[in-house]
């Protein structure tokens, strides 16, 4: 059968999903009475809740007589590690573009990947349907990047179709046709992608994803460089280096047909395929037959730019709420993430209990704490740090990022003041049509941390923010930090109204009443820049003297509620955040206020 091999590439919330979608039904995957879900590849509960796609997948239809291998991309610049080996399986592209926003960052983080591929990508303008779509400027944007990327003749030269994935349509006009339908993407990809070119030789094939199967062990997913590969076959796995990493059988052979795996007899050279029976053969490795020798070249992943601690959680509430407490299962679970997830880098911190996770953002590290506490892991987080490099001379490097702020005119003062007082330097300000301005900073990795809340704020949610690795440039300098500070609660026990409603003019409140409270533990933001300890269980005084006023009842002022990534980025140096199954806790990193002070002096002193 003939076959093309292609990846769907958006910036987040471009419609790639969606448009998969409509393609699985359009090419007949399903029966007409066949029950399908809204973004069916979203198969994460994660993914689904957020929106937004977090691990690659590979799905499969036939049209006419040849069978698409399509995979779906994450749209995310945290979860570029999946994006950058997944371009190495598929010989086309499809770039897919908002009619009204336009390139985004991860659009030009992909594209620039797939560029130095030698892809020859299909541009699709999406969501042609809105009413304030610009599609010819979006086109005229769509060449400058391309331009702007190096891209070659042929790849300048790149096919154009318009339509909206929502209602099911495509094509070369921006005017909605007479028919809904999909089919002259379906003809461009087979006209425009080449179908895969099968080396000489035995089996070999690069591992690029990988999963854990309760009944099947890992499956490890890449595509057929060149042989064939049949269930029960001998192979062994090669690390970059050549080095011999494990020998076995492999077990099963599954091919993609539509939403599901399904087992096959042998896969021929081109085909995306997954296997299983491999014990320790893990991402970027080659899977070959026993006489291949030379490993297949894998392409190197972007350094991690920020770390977090992981700690055991030695609160007075620990193990009250979760079961994983143990140092042993909290590294087990990060190392089996670690292999799996190329972008993440777990190691043993100097601290006892402790661990240091290193990954491309907040974001991807969030997620990581969400699944685990979902999971039922009790664990304590500590404030996102930069990850440094030093140059030649010994000079200390720190990452900066490419930051794109889509704001309101009105805003955009108060956007670049923010910004500059965080050491960013404004690139670019321009129009981005209907009274609204793009502004491009480049911006070090550490300001970043803890704004978008603080964006958010400033422009009372209008602002569209996005971000993407640009590289290291020389240490910027102190840039200041959160300007408030906490109260923390003095004593353990349950939080009463009585007294949250007298500590409400020291500044507002992140419980409410009935809440468990221990020493060291912070419930509210102090209007002040110190840190003020307070009591939250100190109840009325109950005597039989009656007062001149009526007892009214306590009313009080809804509680902040900070989301995960809000916690992390919130809190300073000095605390963690403590997450479990059912409650995220702010704190102290030291909950005895005593040794607290001795280790602020210690700490003024060392300064």
């Amino acid at each position: 059968m003939n076959l093309r091999n292609i990846a769907i590439i958006a910036h987040v919330d471009h419609g790639k999903t969606t448009l998969i979608d409509v393609l699985l039904k359009q090419s007949g995957s399903f029966r007409e009475n066949q029950r399908t879900e809204e973004r069916m590849m979203d198969s994460n509960d994660l993914e689904r809740e957020r929106g937004i796609t977090i691990l690659a997948k590979v799905t499969s239809l036939v049209w006419g007589d040849t069978r698409i291998n399509i995979v779906d991309t994450p749209g995310h610049a945290d979860f570029g590690g999946e994006v950058e080996r997944i371009l190495h399986m598929v010989d086309g592209a499809i770039i897919l573009v908002d009619a009204s926003e336009g390139p985004m960052p991860q659009t030009k983080f992909v594209l620039s990947k797939a560029l130095k591929l030698g892809l020859k990508p299909i541009v699709a303008i999406n969501k042609i349907d809105k009413p304030d779509q610009r599609a010819e400027e979006v086109l005229d944007e769509v060449f400058d990047l391309f331009a702007a990327l190096d891209a070659n003749e042929e790849q300048l030269d790149f096919p154009v179709l318009y339509g909206s994935a929502k209602q099911g349509w495509m094509s070369l006009d921006p005017e909605k046709p007479a028919e809904a339908s999909m089919a002259p993407l379906f003809d461009m990809v087979l006209d425009r992608v080449a179908p895969p070119q099968a080396e000489e030789g035995s089996f070999r094939m690069l591992a690029t994803t990988i999963q854990s199967n309760p009944f099947l062990g890992r499956i490890l997913t890449g595509r057929i460089v060149s042989g064939t590969a049949t269930a029960n076959m001998a192979v062994k796995a090669l690390s970059r280096d050549g080095k011999v990493v494990e020998t076995g059988r492999i077990s099963k052979v599954l091919a993609f047909r539509g939403l599901e795996r399904e087992p096959v007899e042998s896969a021929q050279a081109g085909d995306i395929i997954s296997i299983a029976g491999l014990q320790t053969a893990t991402v970027a490795d080659t899977i070959a037959a026993p006489d291949v020798t030379e490993p297949l070249h894998a392409q190197p992943i972007d350094p991690p730019t920020l770390s977090m601690t992981f700690r055991v959680n030695n609160g007075p509430l620990a193990g009250t709420e979760g079961d994983k407490v143990q140092s042993r299962v909290i590294r087990e679970r990060l190392m089996s993430e670690a292999e799996g997830n190329v972008a993440l880098k777990v190691e043993d911190s100097a601290e006892p209990d402790a661990f240091v996770v290193s990954g491309r953002g907040e974001l991807q590290l969030a997620i990581l704490i969400e699944n685990m506490r979902r999971e039922g892991f009790e664990l304590c987080v500590g404030r996102p740090r930069v990850v440094f490099q030093q140059d030649e001379a010994g000079n200390m490097l720190e990452p900066i990022e490419e930051v794109i702020i889509d704001v309101d005119e009105e805003f955009s003062g108060a956007v670049v003041q923010k910004l500059s007082e965080r050491k960013a330097d404004l690139i670019e300000m321009r129009p981005s049509g209907g009274d609204r301005t793009r502004l491009v900073f480049h911006a070090p990795t550490r300001g970043l941390i803890g704004y978008q809340s603080e964006l958010l704020s400033d422009t009372r949610g209008t602002a569209i923010f996005n971000r993407l690795f640009h590289g290291y440039a020389p240490y910027k300098g102190e840039i200041p930090s959160r300007n408030t500070g906490v109260l923390i609660s003095n004593s353990s026990g349950e939080s009463v109204a009585y007294a949250l409603f007298n500590l409400e003019d020291r500044g507002p409140m992140m419980i409410d009443a009935g809440v468990k409270v221990y020493e060291g533990m912070i419930i509210g933001e102090h209007t002040r820049g110190n840190d003020l300890e307070v009591n939250p269980i100190k109840g009325k005084q109950l005597t039989n003297m009656r007062a001149s006023g009526k007892d009214e009842a306590v009313k009080l002022t809804t509680p902040i509620r900070l989301s995960l990534e809000a916690a992390l980025s919130y809190i300073a140096d000095d605390e963690l955040v403590e997450v479990t199954p059912k409650s995220i806790r702010l704190r102290k990193a030291i909950l005895d206020p005593n040794d607290r002070k001795k280790a602020s002096r210690a700490k003024k002193t060392a300064a």
